[in-house]
């Protein structure tokens, strides 16, 4: 393993922004995050605009990518980093279009290596596998294996993110079969002893996985 796997998180699937900002910030104090994900699903426009104007900067700040989830005409309008797009969404040619060339686009490819090849080819900055483990964040239309991690790694070059159920826990077959990012929502704001060791224990097994690299890899 080459690359030191980074942590993306994904907001709960509710939330009151202001209310969450002081969490969020503790969060991304706590250890390196690479990217956070403003998934609000049931969410008007104007509760996403505000979520988007507190949250961005505090995450922006930290260094970390701003994603939006499903809607690129608003990540355009609001300066996001980027837009995450499932299959049902858009399709990324679509999405690219509107969000322009230099933001960041990532794409749901749930178990399908078919589907991770075509985003790939088209342009997408990463391609996203899952549900790994089960979750109650989202309803996952698909489990994936962790097989198509260490095959992803070791013929492509684009990022690939495991998402669905992860936890401190049961992450470490998902680093250790290569995954570029892990894509967490639970597993850091409900972890029992608060979301900034979540993120801490995390950093810790990315590191350690890192430096000693299981022997197949």
């Amino acid at each position: 393993m080459s690359e030191r796997c980074r942590l993306y998180l994904v907001t709960p699937p509710k939330l009151e922004a202001k209310a969450f900002a002081e969490t969020v910030k503790r969060a991304l104090d706590a250890g390196d995050v690479a990217s956070f994900q403003l998934r609000l699903k049931d969410a008007g426009d104007d509760e996403i605009r505000r979520a988007t104007e507190v949250l961005m900067p505090i995450v922006q700040r930290a260094g970390a990518a701003f994603i939006l989830n499903d809607r690129p005409d608003l990540a355009r309008a609001l300066g996001c980093d980027g837009v995450h797009v499932g299959q049902d969404d858009m399709p990324y040619a679509e999405a690219r279009a509107i969000v322009g060339k230099d933001a960041i686009v990532g794409v749901t490819c749930h178990d399908s290596r078919h589907l991770a090849m075509e985003a790939a080819e088209a342009g997408a900055d990463y391609v996203a596998f899952g549900a790994f483990f089960p979750t109650a964040t989202k309803d996952a239309k698909t489990r994936a294996d962790i097989e198509i991690l260490r095959w992803w790694s070791e013929i492509m070059v684009v990022p690939c993110v495991a998402i669905g159920g992860i936890t401190v826990e049961n992450a470490r077959p998902l680093v250790e079969a290569g995954a570029d990012f892990l894509a967490v929502s639970s597993g850091v704001w409900d972890h029992k002893d608060g979301p900034a060791a979540a993120v801490k224990a995390f950093n810790a097994l990315f590191e350690q996985v890192c430096v000693n690299p299981p022997a197949s890899l």
